[in-house]
């Protein structure tokens, strides 16, 4: 339903469920829905994992501790078998952004109908509540482990040594500086593209799939209880796609990161 209480198209549904909440204009448009959960979902994962650990025991571990525990267990091994330098840095923004995307892609799990139609009773024509299906999110996690590693790239190299790298690789000859400097940038480049597209892109057709089988229900009580069925197919299969799209997102993070401390 729209928040003016029509009824809406099958297209007018999914392009409903699919607008963002903006405001601004052109490259100054805010996704203020997006920004919303986003920064509340970091902010409970802070608060969460903080409160753990200051009533963290050393006797028997509660469920939660545990479950914790197994987690941040999980991330610092796989640190320590992806980084091959040292980086006190590394370990907990790995940490950060494995449970931080989980939670974003975990929204995915909400019925489509339940927070946008909440948002409705109160007026908001729109509400997108899956942050990583907005590309803004997901290229601004990117851009700041591009930068990261940028200043790590300088930061273990030098100038000097980044700028070598970017022009004396893959061949080591003055002549085919032009030739590694176009190689080399488009290379660096990539890494924050495929980060951000990669996610957008699974998440992104996750809602779709998820928006697509809402439009089941009510049709007729055959399409309906199919749509349980897929729904709920879905949703279990789904889980797994949420999973590994942080993992994925994680273990890249990791291994840029560790290129950038190798000093050639």
């Amino acid at each position: 339903m729209a928040a003016t209480g029509e009824a809406l198209t099958p297209q007018g549904y999914i392009q409903h469920h699919l607008t963002n909440l903006s405001v601004g204009e052109g490259f100054w448009t805010w996704h203020i829905d997006s920004l919303l959960f986003s920064v509340g979902l970091g902010v409970l994962f802070l608060w969460l994992f903080r409160s753990v650990g200051k009533k963290a025991t050393t006797g028997v571990p509660g469920k939660l501790q545990c479950f914790i525990e197994m987690i941040v267990e999980f991330v610092d091994s796989s640190v320590k078998e992806t980084f091959h330098g040292r980086n006190p840095v590394i370990a907990p923004l790995a940490l950060t952004i494995f449970i931080w995307v989980f939670m974003m892609n975990f929204m995915d799990m909400v019925p489509v109908d339940w927070i946008p139609s909440l948002a409705a009773a109160a007026g908001i024509p729109y509400m997108k509540v899956v942050p990583t299906t907005d590309l803004n999110i997901t290229f601004s996690l990117a851009i700041g482990v591009f930068v990261l590693i940028i200043y790590y790239s300088i930061k273990v190299k030098g100038v000097s040594g980044f700028v070598k790298e970017l022009t004396l690789q893959p061949f080591n000859h003055w002549a085919m500086i032009p030739v590694n400097l176009l190689l080399e940038t488009v290379t660096l480049i990539a890494k924050p593209i495929s980060l951000a597209l990669r996610l957008f892109g699974n998440l992104y057709a996750g809602e779709l799939i998820f928006i697509l089988i809402a439009l089941m229900y009510g049709a007729n009580m055959a399409l309906s209880a199919l749509g349980v069925s897929l729904q709920l197919g879905w949703l279990i299969f789904h889980i797994l796609v949420i999973t590994l799209q942080a993992f994925i997102f994680m273990m890249l993070t990791i291994v840029y990161l560790s290129m950038a401390h190798e000093d050639h």
